[in-house]
């Protein structure tokens, strides 16, 4: 009789999962997707963009300015001002040449937007190209 309460004791005791290897697993996979996401910047206002048939989809990987209605220039949700460009320009453009891509509201003047593309190509981008909608 005691035999028998020995092997059942030890029994009852080996129901166990273990869950290391699946955590592991999700730990993992969650590390792949996060770095192989890619992040989509906005530039943190909404801008009323003006319309241009001949309006072509751009690279997803670009540094994204906007110009809002009030003449604020705008990078990453903060305002930067028309001399702040150059710089933005040349520290995010070192290490890839990513096009610059200017989101102007449709009632900016002319002469904010040009001084905004003079800035970005003096901080050496290879191309600079303004926003509209289709």
């Amino acid at each position: 009789m005691s035999i028998k309460r020995r092997f059942s004791d030890v029994q009852e005791g080996g129901d166990e999962i273990n869950m290391s290897p699946l955590i592991d697993m999700v730990f993992i996979l969650l590390i792949f997707f996060i770095v192989t996401t890619v992040f989509v910047e906005e530039t943190g206002v909404e801008v009323n963009k003006p319309q241009a048939s001949s309006a072509q989809d751009l690279e997803k990987n670009s540094i994204l300015i906007a110009i809002t209605a009030n003449g604020k220039v705008v990078y990453g949700g903060r305002e930067i001002g028309p001399t702040g460009v150059r710089s933005t320009v040349k520290r995010l453009s070192q290490k890839d040449k990513m096009p610059v891509i200017i989101q102007a509201d449709k009632t900016v003047t002319t002469e904010l937007l040009i001084r905004v593309i003079d800035e970005a190509k003096l901080a050496g981008a290879q191309s600079v190209n303004v926003s509209t909608d289709n």
